[in-house]
């Protein structure tokens, strides 16, 4: 196995932030001996955490999932209690990254996608439909950076009165005009990557309708996307399982959102996203 910790800064040669992050964590099997040679999907997962913390609960138990579902995995870490572009940047050069080194980690670059977790979901809808930034540009030029799926796990995505306020007012810095910019649900285009979400309507920190505002711009735009939810279950479920809650109990209560899943591993295959022959 293959587990790195890289400073997306320092490969770059970017000036990091102060207190800035931006450390890609890998997660991949290792092509050696006479293992059968395969081209992996990947995925890039993005912890919530409101932009003020990346929650641990959404990063390596995410990653395993996907490790052993016979992806590439990766973790990005990056830096909260700023503004847009910082994380945006962050996460575009997290994917460059990934195209950039395909062949060390077994990924098939047609197949690269994004996941994020509550406020990593807003994250990784800015990637998936602000790809193209000026902001982006100016640091990594014609990399690729674009996702070719985001999957969004009760996300924050609007900056309008369903939106997490806390989370909005970080990533815009308190501006309320770039609040509006950042509304994810405004920027969705025909150009943007097919969407996988999950919310529960019983979310009470992050209002399930983040996710139909997104889905219905997505119906609009003919953009394909696939949308489950669940009745009950609250916010920051991560896996469902035991292993990222305290207890036998609360982990026996929101069990059934475990499928979520596999729900979105089969969405995935059906896109192609799929170990193949090398």
């Amino acid at each position: 196995m293959i587990y790195e910790k890289i400073d997306l800064y320092e490969h770059y040669a970017v000036k990091k932030p102060k207190n800035g992050a931006g450390i890609l964590t890998v997660y991949c099997r290792e092509q050696r001996g006479d293992l059968p040679k395969k081209l992996r999907p990947a995925m890039l997962i993005i912890p919530g955490g409101g932009y003020e913390y990346c929650s641990d609960r959404e990063q390596e138990p995410v990653a395993l999932k996907f490790l052993y579902a016979g992806f590439s995995a990766f973790v990005l870490e990056y830096t909260v209690n700023t503004a847009y572009p910082v994380p945006l940047v962050e996460a575009a050069m997290a994917i460059s990254y990934i195209h950039e080194y395909a062949a060390k980690y077994s990924v098939d670059p047609m197949h690269v996608g994004v996941l994020g977790f509550s406020a990593g979901g807003h994250l990784a809808g800015m990637l998936a439909t602000m790809y193209d930034d000026e902001a982006v540009k100016a640091v990594l030029g014609k990399r690729l950076v674009r996702p070719d799926a985001v999957l969004l796990t009760y996300p924050v995505l609007s900056g309008g009165s369903y939106g997490h306020q806390g989370t909005m007012d970080r990533i815009s810095g308190g501006n309320s005009e770039l609040k509006k910019a950042l509304s994810i649900e405004t920027r969705v285009t025909k150009n943007c990557p097919p969407a996988f979400l999950w919310h529960t309507a019983e979310d009470d920190c992050v209002p399930v309708e983040n996710s139909l505002l997104f889905v219905a711009a997505c119906k609009k735009a003919g953009v394909p996307f696939e949308l489950h939810l669940f009745e009950k279950g609250w916010h920051g479920t991560s896996v469902a399982t035991f292993e990222t809650e305290e207890s036998e109990e609360r982990a026996q209560k929101i069990g059934h959102l475990a499928v979520w899943f596999d729900l979105a591993l089969a969405w995935l295959n059906r896109h192609g996203f799929t170990v193949k022959a090398r």
